[in-house]
């Protein structure tokens, strides 16, 4: 399949929310309380002369989704882009051409023009937020404890907890997708 049959193929942002289980409501309320900058207004004029759309592979149960499909949502609203989103483990096909090293991982975003070409993609976390998984992860005990996976289970909440409420994230998440896509800006003729 081309990259416009797998846009097709997707759901649309709200049909994503309404059948997600697990991080709904963080989501929502990432969704709610960002805020595009005022400032950034030509930035998104730009953008949406392009007429870009979004294809996302993702699944519900991913905190990295549930901070960064918010962010990508109101940057989509401002850059007039349309989103469509797929179930990573249901498409390995399209994922397996994303892949993150050797892993999975998601979310994706895969930047499309209007002939279905891709223009940029990016996934699945701003430098900042790896970093911060990076430290939050040498924080935990050899698997060897019998407490490593309490430990994990630990982190893991912590690592929720601040995707919900470090608006700094947010912040960062956004930074990073306005860098992506401002790359492509001073690629045109």
């Amino acid at each position: 399949m081309n990259l416009e049959e797998w846009f097709e193929k997707g759901i649309t942002a709200q049909e994503y929310v309404e059948s997600m289980g697990k991080y709904q409501k963080d989501f929502i309320h990432i969704y709610e309380n960002f805020h595009i900058p005022t400032d950034d207004q030509p930035f998104f004029e730009y953008l949406q002369k392009q007429n870009l759309r979004v294809i996302v592979l993702t699944e519900d149960w991913c905190g990295d989704a549930m901070l960064n499909i918010p962010i990508l949502l109101k940057f989509a609203e401002a850059g007039h882009m349309n989103v469509h989103l797929l179930s990573r483990d249901e498409n390995p096909e399209l994922m397996d051409d994303y892949l993150t090293g050797d892993a999975r991982s998601i979310p994706i975003f895969i930047f499309i023009d209007p002939e279905g070409n891709e223009v940029t993609h990016w996934g699945p976390r701003a430098e900042a937020i790896q970093q911060f998984i990076e430290k939050s992860r040498n924080g935990l005990p050899k698997k060897d404890p019998k407490d490593y996976q309490l430990k994990e289970k630990q982190m893991f909440q912590f690592i929720t907890k601040a995707y919900r409420d470090n608006q700094d994230f947010w912040s960062e998440v956004y930074d990073s997708l306005k860098q992506s896509l401002g790359q492509l800006e001073s690629s045109l003729p």
